[in-house]
């Protein structure tokens, strides 16, 4: 079975799962921008030892291309112990030649392996 059918989306307004993607909504070739990945913006998603985002990961494609290029990853390793937490939140900067898309991807250690886009345009 292809990986593709192991990842779930869905709208990040109703499901905790989902990452959500915050960009500009015009980008130029010459300068850099923010990317911002985050899980539970409108519905918060558990933080605890039993249940927790474990990554995330940010890819880019661009138009007219099919390869994803990876270009964020953050690994969340704190899920209470003694009561430290990390929240599954990134942000980067990055620089693109061509308009395309992002690709975020995360991991639940309960529910899998979830997806979003976002389009980049110049």
């Amino acid at each position: 079975m292809p990986i593709s059918n192991y990842f779930k989306s869905g709208d990040w307004k109703s499901e905790k799962h989902v990452p959500v993607i915050t960009a500009p909504e015009k980008v130029s070739a010459e300068e850099s921008f923010e990317v911002t990945v985050s899980i539970g913006d409108a519905i918060a998603h558990p933080n605890t030892l039993e249940h927790h985002i474990s990554w995330m990961k940010l890819f880019y494609v661009q138009e007219g291309s099919q390869v994803l290029v990876e270009v964020a990853s953050m690994q969340f390793s704190a899920h209470g112990e003694l009561d430290n937490f990390t929240e599954p939140h990134f942000t980067t900067k990055i620089k693109v030649a061509k308009p395309g898309k992002l690709v975020a991807i995360s991991y639940c250690n309960i529910h899998g392996l979830w997806e979003s886009e976002a389009e980049v345009k110049f």
